[in-house]
Formats: C-alpha cells, sequence, structure tokens
C-alpha cells in the first residue's frame, strides 16, 4: 500500500510504502516519528498523523497494488 498527501501548494507527494512482509518505507521528509502507519492484513492500512499542526492540513490518500 501507498500513502499519498495532496497540499494545495506541493501537489500530490509519496509519505510512505508498506507491505505485510517489509518494514514501512518513508520519503524523504517524512517519518515514523509524525506518520506513523499500522498494517493489520493484505486489505487494511491506517495511517495516523501525530501531533498535528496547520502544516499538516491536506488531502490523505491511500492506494493499493497487488505486486
Amino acid at each position: 500500500m501507498f500513502w499519498y498527501q495532496q497540499s494545495p501548494k506541493n501537489g500530490l507527494k509519496l509519505v510512505a510504502s508498506t507491505s505485510t512482509w517489509t518494514q514501512n518505507s518513508y520519503e524523504e521528509g517524512y517519518s515514523e516519528a509524525k506518520f506513523e502507519i499500522r498494517r493489520e492484513n493484505k486489505a487494511h492500512s491506517v495511517m495516523i498523523i501525530k501531533n498535528v499542526t496547520s502544516k499538516d492540513a491536506a488531502s490523505y490518500f491511500c492506494a493499493a497494488s497487488d505486486h
């Protein structure tokens, strides 16, 4: 699964990717300390944004892949 952030100023950016067999992989500028991702099974994932500020204002999307 892939988690994206879309803010009005920066467009769509990949936050992190996750799978059932590896650890979460965060893109530069993003970390588990801020964006906690839980993957309970193949079809369910949750991203929690910690210590939310106005800089976090955006739309967040999850995308899945069978690869």
